[in-house]
């Protein structure tokens, strides 16, 4: 397929984005609630997607009654899966959570097989069996010592990543029926409304409306949504997009391995978070796993496709 390379691009630089997308998580909050967050990161996204909307550099062929069908999709990316995610950002370390979400290939290879159809191998099975592992060895080495805000964080980032292997495999069908652009669109309009309303809401509650864009004042916190928005937001939802048009659902969650190791430097680097020897064996594994899973299954068919005997021709 001539596409496959972009694709591959596209996943590998998505990878990168999200690698990072932690750290600037952790930047942000130290400024905004984790609610007034996404509500900036995806006023931000908007913004930046109907700048060549407005430019008439694209154009959307998506009709407002399809709104209800993309609706769902929305529902698991962005509003469950980021606000999942920055909520258990909260409780937990940033290197962690990238851990934890290395495990949404093994997640979109069940649901595809079961919603998609998409068959695995032996040898893909025993790899998703590793990576799971790889999470067990991690929770078990952190044993006893692990505090009710470590373990709420753990529990949300979990559900963060069932979400994004649920939207991806529901994205793959969706990539069938609309135009990846378009769905890239309506899913930065759906982040923008659902979020700034209860962002809205909550402040209107507590009287504190004048608070809501205060943290526009802090440069670091402008920096950080700057690059939710435009590029952990509105790039990654197109790339993802993009990629899940041109190739299996299981074949694109292969690019998590790589936002885990960006994530894991990215904290010790930057956020000098501490990491313990089984942090880093447990991410080995789910790594090893991640990769056998998309990888070994693959030569596996091709050696089995080379032994099956040819028809004679007529």
């Amino acid at each position: 397929m001539k596409d496959q390379p972009k694709a591959i691009l596209a996943a590998l630089l998505n990878a990168l984005i999200v690698g990072l997308s932690f750290l600037f998580v952790k930047m942000a909050l130290t400024a905004a609630s984790p609610l007034d967050t996404m509500a900036h990161r995806f006023t931000v996204a908007l913004v930046a997607a109907s700048i060549p909307l407005v430019c008439g550099w694209i154009r959307l062929s998506i009709k407002p009654r399809d709104m209800l069908s993309i609706l769902p999709l929305a529902l698991l990316y962005p509003a469950l899966f980021f606000g999942l995610q920055t909520f258990g950002l909260v409780y937990t370390t940033s290197s962690e959570a990238g851990i934890i979400t290395a495990t949404v290939p093994i997640f979109t290879m069940i649901m595809a097989a079961l919603f998609l159809k998409e068959t695995s191998t032996w040898l893909q099975k025993l790899s998703t069996l590793l990576s799971v592992a790889g999470v067990v060895f991690i929770f078990a080495m952190k044993g006893a010592g692990v505090g009710m805000g470590d373990s709420i964080g753990t529990v949300l980032i979990l559900l963060s990543a069932l979400s994004l292997a649920g939207y991806s495999v529901l994205a793959k069908k969706m990539t069938k029926a609309f135009h990846y652009i378009d769905v890239t669109y309506m899913v930065s309009v759906i982040g923008f409304v659902s979020f700034n309303a209860l962002a809205l809401i909550r402040h209107g509650s507590e009287g504190t409306l004048s608070a809501f864009f205060v943290p526009f004042s802090h440069s670091p916190f402008v920096i950080a949504i700057l690059y939710l928005g435009v590029l952990s937001s509105l790039v990654t939802s197109f790339m993802t997009n993009f990629a899940l048009s041109k190739m299996e659902a299981s074949k694109m969650s292969v690019s998590n391995n790589l936002s885990t190791i960006v994530t894991i430097a990215a904290g010790a680097l930057f956020l000098q978070e501490q990491l313990a020897y089984y942090h880093l064996l447990g991410a080995l594994m789910i790594i090893l796993g991640v990769v056998g899973t998309n990888f070994l299954g693959n030569k596996q068919r091709a050696a089995q496709v080379g032994r099956t005997p040819k028809s004679p021709s007529l």
